[in-house]
């Protein structure tokens, strides 16, 4: 499920931080990760599993071992400048290429807003960084002894769509399904989405270099967080939704 746009009637107001988030991103790739050619920074920043669980740097070579144990490959782990716990919030903002980054922010860009008119500016920017926790946590739990470095929005973005399949159910998503373009129900468009999630996870495709658990976990939290963070939000007239003032 590729989607192209959605329903913004009824966002009426500039969404700064969704804006904010995309520069932020875009930024850190580029710049400091020029374009992901530096590799001594995207190795210090990014989260690794182990290092969280046992909260020690790790540094140099490890290897890399399948299931069964035989070694497929090895990676080198640069010293992380800060407390290794900072790599929560710096491996949310890092991608490992351009497919990487222009799917992630496409999604953003698409679903952020909606969810930033509903909530409000400074919910929707805590809510955005506690659905990235949660996302980096449960890939943690899956493998806690892994050193494979893990980056990317993705995990965050996967709550916005949680909380968006929840709070807007009906909202037409204009998408690429398979191989045809067509308008669906946003319950339809996400929904879909999250089932291929599971369906990859538990297939093990995992072994591809994506993190299937980050994204169910993100997606679980946004689905459980977004009605604590509406709350005090309602409709005005026209059945529009009045963000809280801040």
């Amino acid at each position: 499920m590729f989607p192209i746009g959605d329903d913004n009637s009824d966002v009426f107001i500039t969404p700064y931080v969704n804006y904010g988030l995309i520069a932020v991103n875009i930024l850190v790739f580029l710049l400091l990760q020029q374009a992901g050619y530096n590799d001594q920074f995207t190795y210090a920043f990014s989260l690794v599993p182990k290092e969280i669980v046992t909260g020690h740097d790790i540094a140099g070579t490890e290897l890399i071992r399948d299931m069964s144990g035989q070694i497929i490959g090895k990676i080198t782990l640069e010293p992380t400048p800060f407390s290794v716990y900072i790599t929560f919030l710096s491996s949310m903002f890092m991608h490992g290429g351009f497919m990487h980054i222009a799917g992630n922010m496409l999604f953003l860009w698409i679903f952020g807003d909606n969810i930033e008119n509903r909530i409000g500016h400074v919910r929707y920017l805590v809510f955005y960084l506690v659905c990235g926790f949660l996302a980096a946590a449960g890939q943690i739990v899956m493998d806690t002894g892994s050193t494979i470095p893990m980056l990317g929005a993705s995990g965050a973005i996967s709550g916005v769509l949680g909380g968006y399949i929840l709070l807007f159910p009906n909202n037409r998503v204009r998408a690429l399904i398979f191989n045809f373009f067509t308008t669906v129900p946003a319950f339809v468009a996400v929904g879909l989405w999250i089932v291929l999630q599971v369906i990859e996870s538990y297939l093990g495709s995992g072994e591809g270099g994506v993190a299937y658990a980050a994204h169910i976990g993100g997606f679980l939290g946004g689905l459980i967080l977004i009605k604590i963070f509406a709350i005090g939000t309602g409709t005005g007239g026209g059945g529009r939704y009045l963000p809280p003032k801040y």
